[in-house]
């Protein structure tokens, strides 16, 4: 399994044991995690605190050009709030852990030139799954349902 991916699924794991949703998410440049995070909404009663907005958030302030060579690993498809994050800061490519339990703007992303590699891991699909089983109520209000 790809280091990165792995490193995000053990973030998802984080936010899952302090009672949050499972998704997670590091930032890459040169083949050295800068950046890592977890969903973190339920914790901090946070409206915005998803994996990735709390991973580019824990990676400080970079500069452009660092942002221009970075690979954002997220164990979930970006919803449009991430995705628009990765857009802004010009990040060029998203390693997606899985899809099939939420699938975000990822066409939108493409035509903005962002490279998506989708891995469809079995880990992170069946960690989502399960989850979203247990909690649909919290899921839904995850994703503004």
């Amino acid at each position: 399994m790809d280091k990165f991916l792995l490193a995000s699924i053990n973030e998802a794991k984080k936010g899952l044991e302090e009672g949050g949703i499972p998704i997670g998410s590091v930032l890459v440049i040169d083949e050295e995690i800068v950046g890592h995070g977890h969903n973190r909404r339920v914790q901090n009663g946070s409206s915005i605190l998803h994996a990735e907005m709390d991973c580019i958030e824990n990676a400080g302030r970079l500069k452009a050009s660092d942002y221009k060579k970075a690979t954002l690993y997220s164990t979930l498809s970006p919803c449009d709030m991430c995705s628009g994050i990765a857009l802004l800061y010009k990040i060029p490519k998203i390693v997606i852990g899985e899809n099939k339990t939420f699938l975000g703007p990822e066409e939108y992303l493409r035509t903005r030139g962002v490279e998506l590699l989708i891995l469809n891991d079995n880990d992170c699909i069946k960690l989502m799954g399960e989850f979203i089983k247990a909690n649909p109520e919290l899921w839904n209000e995850d994703i503004g349902e």
